[in-house]
């Protein structure tokens, strides 16, 4: 099986990893060398110790699973592609012209997995020409280590696309939970206002964000609280979300907290700067 992935940020890189892993030869695109060659880094460094933590698999050597992974700046990689899993940030005017290239490179077999935590999969589907095999798969942030996706119904969405959208997963070793398709769906239409509401209790100095995230993980049993999930999804990810939630329902509740905007501005944007509500070690 060949999968184009679009985007090497950290949901791009964690997918990437999880198909080749899996086996499968993976063409991971994103738009310059650099970006690339850092996340040829990143990914050798996670999957040499993947076999630290998944002590009852057989752990190949990093470099033969490298060498399913195929990094460029090029589309025309993707002429034989059987999916394309697409992580590119949660912007409309930056999907439309992903998708217009894809257009262009794709075989009409494809399948298009949208990975987006609230942009509409019948709007994505709407401006290519095959809606019937476009489908959301939100994944869960580390990829590699969560074995279940949020998988979203667009308006045109065909079985045969689910089913084989269920197949593919399930040699990545994960299992897909099937919703409709509004707006943040059902992960982040909740867990948005929940990260969101933290940060304006940090911004009211009610509490500290360590004192909020105990709350969460002390009392309610979470095993992370929702100032810590907010940094490692990326406060930039975080904010474009709810922006799109605000936009989307027209409901003040999804307004964003100016903290967590001000952070974003200036550079603080979680697990992936190294500096978010808390500080974090950059692999």
């Amino acid at each position: 099986m060949k999968v184009g992935v679009i985007g090497a940020g950290v949901m791009g890189k964690g997918v990437a990893q999880s198909l080749a892993q899996s086996r499968h030869n993976v063409v991971l695109i994103d738009v310059s060398d650099e970006v690339l060659d850092q996340a040829r880094t990143a990914l050798f460094t996670n999957i040499r110790f993947s076999g630290f933590y998944n002590k009852d698999t057989e752990a190949e050597d990093p470099e033969t699973v490298l060498s399913r992974v195929e990094f460029t700046t090029h589309y025309d990689s993707l002429s034989d592609a059987d999916f394309i899993i697409e992580n590119v940030p949660e912007q409309w005017d930056v999907k439309k012209e992903v998708y217009a290239q894809l257009e262009d490179y794709c075989p009409d077999s494809c399948i298009y997995l949208v990975n987006t935590s609230c942009i509409s999969i019948t709007k994505v589907g709407s401006i290519t020409r095959r809606p019937d095999k476009v489908i959301g798969v939100h994944f869960m942030n580390p990829v590699p280590l969560k074995p279940v996706v949020e998988a979203i119904q667009g308006y045109h969405t065909s079985d045969t696309t689910i089913e084989a959208t269920r197949s593919l997963l399930h040699t990545m070793g994960k299992e897909a939970i099937l919703v409709q398709d509004l707006p943040g769906f059902v992960s982040n239409r909740i867990s948005h206002l929940l990260m969101n509401e933290a940060a304006f209790v940090v911004q009211d100095q009610v509490a500290s964000p360590e004192e909020v995230d105990d709350i969460f993980v002390k009392c309610f049993g979470h095993k992370m609280g929702p100032l810590h999930t907010a940094d490692l999804i990326g406060l930039d990810t975080v904010v474009h979300s709810l922006d799109v939630l605000y936009e989307s329902y027209q409901d003040p509740k999804y307004r964003v907290c100016p903290l967590l905007r001000k952070m974003v501005d200036a550079g603080l944007l979680g697990a992936k700067s190294g500096q978010g509500f808390f500080e974090h070690v950059i692999l």
